[in-house]
């Protein structure tokens, strides 16, 4: 037990001192009071944490959740195929996985502003959608809810791809080939034994896309333009323009609390379906 103890000292004290302190600071401050001119000061006071209740806070909190689940759903359909087509691309595996981690040789910010070359008045699909006689002026692409959705699920789909990858490549092939043998049709196969088997996956891809996309900023900020407010966006603000340090960490352990209790969900899931 000695030995234990001080094998796993150096990670307890640098857990405490990377993520103890910090949370400890960022939780004291959610219970003081914003000063004049910015900071924090007392008295303590749980009206940060009530100013939460307000149905403006509550929209911007609903409006997270919903974009982050719809991010997720989009993942989750689109990088199913790819993943599914990846496992079975034989010797080609290695370069379609390539290209899958392709994006990430390039700064999140750049990848965030090339949507906006792509989706503004003049970019690449108005643009191709006015030539081509389909429009006679511009749609709005850009700066709402849309744009923001397109940017995240561009962003955070490698993050769905890549786990379940991981579990497909383990997949038996015996068992679609059984199925089949039994008469199953190729979709009911998919359907009743691919999906199924691959749902350790698809939950480890939900949690790296959702939590993500739940406290993202950048993306909605630049995408959405001021409309699409989330709460990432909210934190934010109140850290800077605001200077309401105490409301800004209230809302920072609103997020960090809805993150944790996703996961946990996310990992109940996970666990009953084990014990199956």
């Amino acid at each position: 037990m000695k030995l234990r103890f001080w094998s796993l000292l150096p990670a307890r004290l640098t857990g405490a001192l990377l993520l103890g302190i910090p949370l400890a600071v960022i939780i004291a401050y959610s219970l003081l009071t914003r000063g004049d001119y910015g900071g924090v000061e007392q008295p303590w006071t749980l009206d940060n944490w009530a100013r939460l209740a307000d149905p403006l806070y509550l929209a911007i909190v609903w409006r997270s959740v919903w974009i982050a689940g719809v991010a997720t759903l989009l993942c989750a359909a689109a990088g199913f195929p790819v993943a599914l087509f990846i496992v079975r691309s034989g010797r080609w595996r290695n370069v379609w996985l390539q290209l899958v981690l392709l994006p990430f040789w390039t700064s999140f910010l750049i990848r965030t502003y090339a949507w906006i070359f792509i989706l503004r008045d003049t970019g690449l699909v108005n643009t191709a959608l006015t030539s081509l006689g389909l429009i006679h002026k511009p749609l709005p692409l850009l700066y709402n809810d849309g744009a923001v959705l397109a940017g995240l699920v561009y962003n955070y789909l490698p993050f769905f791809v890549l786990p379940l990858y991981a579990t497909l490549e383990k997949l038996d092939t015996a068992l679609p080939e059984a199925a089949a043998d039994l008469g199953a049709t190729p979709w009911r196969t998919l359907r009743r034994v691919t999906i199924p088997l691959s749902l350790p996956g698809i939950i480890a891809g939900s949690v790296l896309v959702f939590v993500p996309c739940l406290g993202a900023y950048l993306t909605p900020d630049l995408l959405g333009g001021g409309k699409t407010v989330m709460i990432g966006n909210l934190v934010q603000n109140q850290f800077t323009s605001a200077r309401d340090w105490p409301f800004g960490s209230a809302v920072s352990m609103a997020v960090l609390m809805l993150s944790a209790l996703s996961l946990a969900a996310f990992l109940r899931h996970r666990t009953a379906r084990e014990l199956l």
